[in-house]
């Protein structure tokens, strides 16, 4: 029940320009002995064309914005434009491949609902501090057709979804590759935080025997279980450390990011306040280093839910309100003793939730639609809920536990791999369009 999340750049782009829609020049057009409009093929694309006029009139826009960007330029900074037969085939050469790309979107089942058109356009609308219900009138003034637009939007967004189907999710990322991204990612935002740390030394002598260093590891050893068995770090600092600084409990005080002890800077980065690190071999033996707080690092907790429900939607045989009905005589069921996540089961049609009882697991803010969230967030713990509404149908409710989740590492993998995504994504789609391309049957008219 994730909701649309994306949004192609190019719609955003269209929006702020207020670009002129392919109806916009429509009159250009010549007209038939019948006074109908003329118009011809440029391309036949596999199954599909591109017409004349789509090719008129997305050059002109090309060459119109061309101009402006030259005009907005410094005089100095100009430079001639190439002549308009190779933007003209390069323009061409764009529709073919957009024309490619819908069509193996459309064999591939890929669609964009209304509903997540309109999410789409509210956040372009958003944006440019209007509502959805405005745009019409905004576009209209600039000339452009909603319906249009709307069309264009919608392919760009099926062309977007095909992209991160044969693209972005075939990217792969090597263990390796997360794991430096997420050493260089804590390794400088370390530097703009504040860490109190204390430790514990067990020494040896500069010219130490095999036998020296065997007992101070033993030694170190017995201190770290000590520890795990939950003695308190500052207590038995003072008892057995032989730093300088074992009468203050080990305690070296708040040190930034790139002041900490090079050699232990990298385990401290990676710990939470309160944990200690196992024992770490140093020039002067062994140490054992504790973060007792940090400052400036702000954690992401979020508050979730764990819930598990029942949906139900209309069909050909039931409509809206029998399946309400249907909801309400399944919750008597339930509250009369019946299993929930038998009945889950048996007439859920959420088939990935319906399969583990209804369970859809630990769901955080914005996972799912507003209404069912709402539902949610005011039910009392184990009650089941009255039927909620929502696009997807109607559900049944219940929340079986609630906590406060830290998702900063959680949030630092997803980033890190977004990051390396985005890294290969461009030579992955120039080789991908590439594949398509070699692939269809393009045979050029104009």
């Amino acid at each position: 029940m994730n909701t649309h999340r994306h949004l192609a750049a190019s719609l955003c782009a269209a929006a702020i320009m207020l670009v002129p829609t392919l109806s916009a020049h429509a009159q250009d057009r010549e007209l038939g002995a019948g006074g109908l409009l003329l118009d011809g093929v440029a391309a036949i694309v596999d199954e599909g064309v591109v017409l004349k006029s789509e090719l008129a009139d997305r050059l002109d826009l090309v060459m119109k914005n061309l101009e402006k960007a030259q005009a907005e330029m410094p005089p100095e900074e100009r430079r001639s434009l190439p002549p308009v037969s190779i933007i003209e085939q390069q323009v061409l050469d764009q529709l073919v491949l957009r024309e490619i790309q819908l069509q193996r979107a459309g064999r591939a089942g890929i669609t964009v609902s209304d509903d997540m058109l309109n999410e789409a356009l509210s956040r372009v609308a958003e944006s440019l501090g209007y509502t959805l219900e405005e745009m019409p009138a905004v576009l209209a003034a600039q000339d452009i057709d909603y319906a249009m637009y709307r069309e264009d939007s919608r392919r760009d967004l099926i062309v977007e979804r095909l992209e991160q189907r044969d693209v972005i999710q075939g990217i792969a990322i090597t263990p390796r590759e997360l794991e430096e991204c997420l050493v260089d990612s804590e390794s400088s935002a370390s530097d703009a935080f504040d860490y109190n740390i204390s430790h514990i030394l067990i020494g040896v002598p500069a010219n130490a025997a095999q036998q020296d260093l065997d007992n101070a590891r033993q030694r170190i050893d017995e201190i770290h279980a000590r520890l795990v068995a939950g003695e308190d770090f500052a207590r038995l600092a003072v008892a057995v450390s032989q730093a300088q600084t074992a009468l203050e409990g080990g305690s070296l005080g708040w040190r930034k990011g790139a002041q900490l002890p090079t050699l232990f800077a990298d385990t401290v980065i990676r710990m939470q306040p309160g944990e200690f690190s196992a024992p770490i071999p140093s020039a002067g033996g062994y140490q054992i280093v504790r973060l007792n707080e940090m400052r400036g690092a702000e954690r992401m907790m979020v508050d979730q839910a764990h819930v598990r429900h029942i949906l139900l939607r209309p069909d050909e045989i039931l409509d809206d309100a029998a399946v309400q009905q249907k909801m309400r005589d399944i919750r008597a069921q339930i509250v009369r003793g019946d299993d929930f996540a038998t009945v889950a089961q048996a007439v859920s049609v959420d088939a990935a939730s319906a399969a583990e009882g209804g369970d859809l697991e630990w769901l955080s803010p914005g996972d799912t639609v507003p209404e069912f969230e709402e539902a949610i967030a005011a039910l009392p713990l184990n009650e089941l809920s009255q039927p909620i509404k929502s696009r997807f149908g109607w559900h049944l409710a219940q929340v079986l536990e609630r906590r406060s989740y830290d998702t900063t590492d959680e949030m630092k993998r997803t980033q890190c791999a977004r990051q390396i995504r985005a890294a290969k994504a461009e030579e992955e789609r120039e080789l991908w369009l590439r594949r398509l391309r070699d692939q269809a049957f393009v045979d050029i008219r104009k």
